[in-house]
This record gives C-alpha cells, structure tokens and sequence, in this order.
C-alpha cells in the first residue's frame, strides 16, 4: 500500500472507521503510559517564573526541573494529570486517525491518490477536530493537576484538585462548564499545525522509504515505522512552541470578569514578552520534542501494528457467505 493512496494493503478498499478508532485509541494509550513524565516536565518549566521572582536566579534546565519534582513531590508526581490524559486520549487518537482518514478520502476523491497539500490540508482539519472535541476540555484538566506543587508523600498535603475527576468538576462548578474550553482557539491553532506537519512529514518519509523497498507495496517494519514517526513529531513543536506556552499559561488560571480571550492571549504574551524576554515563548521546547517525537514514535508504530492485525482478522471473516 502507498502512503500517498487511500487503499488498504493490497490495494484492498480502505481500512474501516472501527478499525481507525481501536487501532489509534490503542496507540494513544502506550504513548501515554510511555511519555507522560515529560510533558509534566514540560508543564511545569513553561509556568515557572522563578528568575523573575528570584535576582539573579537563572532557569532550570528540565532534567534540573524533573529531579526537583521528583525530590520534593516523589517520582509519581511525573505522572499528576495522567488520568486526565488516560481519559482523553485514547478518545483523542482515536478521532485524530479517523478523521484523518476521512478527510484524506474526501480529498482524494476518485483517483484513490492525495497529494502533499492533500495530506497538509487532512493533517491540519483532523488536529483542529481533536483539539476541539477531546484535546481542549483535557488540556485544562490536566495543566490543573500539573501546575499543582504538592507532596505526593504528604496525606496531610491536600491539594486542591485532587485527580482528573475532581478537578473536572470544581472548575465546572467555579467557573462554568465554558472554562473546560478555555484557549480553545490556541490549541485548536496548535493541533492543526502540529497534524498538518506531522503527518505531511510522515507520509514523505513513509512513501520514500516504500519506492526503496523491493516490494513497495508492503508494509514497513516497525522500527522503520517508528523511526520516521520520531522524526514527523520534532518538526511540529519547534514551529509552535510560542503558542504552546501561552496556552499552557493560559489554562492555568481562571479568567478576569469582563476580558476577553483575545484580550487575556494577547495580555499573556506581552506580559511574557517585557517580564521574561523573547526566549520565554520557547519555555519548555526540549521536553517538549522529547516528549511529542519519542510519542509519535509509539503511536504510529502501534498504530500500523495493531491497524494491520485488525485488517487481516476482517480479511478472515467472510462476508456474507457461509458452508454447512
């Protein structure tokens, strides 16, 4: 099967929207479990203001930042808010590969062949679909629990969210059921871009790496599969680091009565701008791409893998036809 065409392997019809949500909603979760420790590395790092607080303090480095919460807050507290991701991505990845393949069916219409703006335009409609439907409401959860500096150790040291669950209902309750999609304009900008270059730079590596095969048509190895995923997921962090930062700040906090959200967007980035300078937009960049490369990694080795077993137990099955 090409990467450039919609077909199944073997030119067969292409895989089926069960198919798409098992094998991506699988995929998520082994990225999840496997790289969750960094994202709250990278969470923490990108609300730190401790230089600003502190003269002549100069920033921490993540793996500084990883040791600090491990040493304070025990090493679980790498995982606060992995409820929250747990209960969001699985849902997230599975939508982000179906829609994915949906649009790129649109898109190709009858010739059964997409183009890279195809793919470019596919990549960037199924980020901004995740981002609206799954990745928001999770985000807000999840950056909560993280920003929250508590012993895991200490009983007595309650915090105020207590897990995904909780939190989820205390910013209803506080805030109103709106607040769950705060900076949903900033991550649905996010997700549409980090998509649209990922799976633009897959697909790339992934044809390329086909012609060179004596039977282009197969599937790839899994390394292979993996290799090319980490390379597809470093390109979308460093393009949209500056609109990652600003809305992990945010979600953090509740809004001010009477601002607007571009009124709150563009007060963060100023106040970021004079207070930290220019490099405070790129806070958290390296735990960044060493959390969402080594992630796409997994997710679209898991995914091809279990997209396969799935396709060839539907192949096993006969439709419609039966022996005595």
């Amino acid at each position: 099967m090409s990467a450039k065409t919609i077909a199944g392997p073997g030119g067969k019809k292409p895989a089926s929207a069960a198919t798409n949500l098992i094998a991506g909603g699988g995929a998520g979760m082994m990225e999840a479990l496997a790289c969750h420790p960094l994202d709250t590395i990278k969470v923490r790092m990108q609300l730190s203001r401790r230089h600003t607080r502190i003269p002549g303090s100069k920033r921490r480095g993540f793996i500084q930042t990883g040791m600090e919460i491990s040493r304070k807050e025990t090493p679980l507290a790498l995982y606060k808010g992995l409820g929250a991701v747990m209960t969001g991505i699985v849902p997230k990845m599975a939508i982000r590969f179906t829609s994915y393949e949906w649009y790129k069916q649109l898109l190709a219409g009858d010739s059964g062949r997409i183009s890279g703006g195809g793919n470019f335009l596919a990549g960037l409609a199924a980020g901004v679909t995740e981002a609206v439907f799954v990745v928001t409401p999770m985000e807000v959860v999840k950056i909560r629990l993280q920003a929250q500096h508590h012993s895991m150790a200490d009983p007595l040291d309650v915090p105020k969210y207590r897990n995904a669950a909780h939190a989820c209902y205390t910013v209803i309750k506080e805030e109103g059921l709106g607040a769950l999609w705060r900076g949903v304009s900033l991550t649905a900008l996010r997700q549409g871009t980090n998509q649209a270059a990922n799976f633009t730079a897959y697909t790339e590596l992934k044809d390329r790496l086909q012609k060179s095969r004596a039977d282009p048509a197969a599937p790839l190895p899994g390394w292979q599969t993996a290799c090319i995923g980490l390379i597809s997921g470093a390109v979308g962090p460093f393009t949209n680091a500056p609109i990652d930062t600003i809305k992990t700040r945010l979600q953090r906090s509740p809004a001010e009565p009477g601002q607007t959200a571009m009124g709150r967007i563009t007060a963060i980035g100023s106040q970021m701008y004079k207070q930290e300078g220019i490099r405070a937009f790129w806070m958290g960049i390296t735990p960044r791409v060493m959390r969402v490369a080594p992630g796409q990694a997994v997710t679209f080795a898991v995914y091809e893998y279990l997209k396969g077993i799935l396709e060839k137990g539907r192949e096993m099955i006969p439709g419609g036809t039966f022996e005595e």
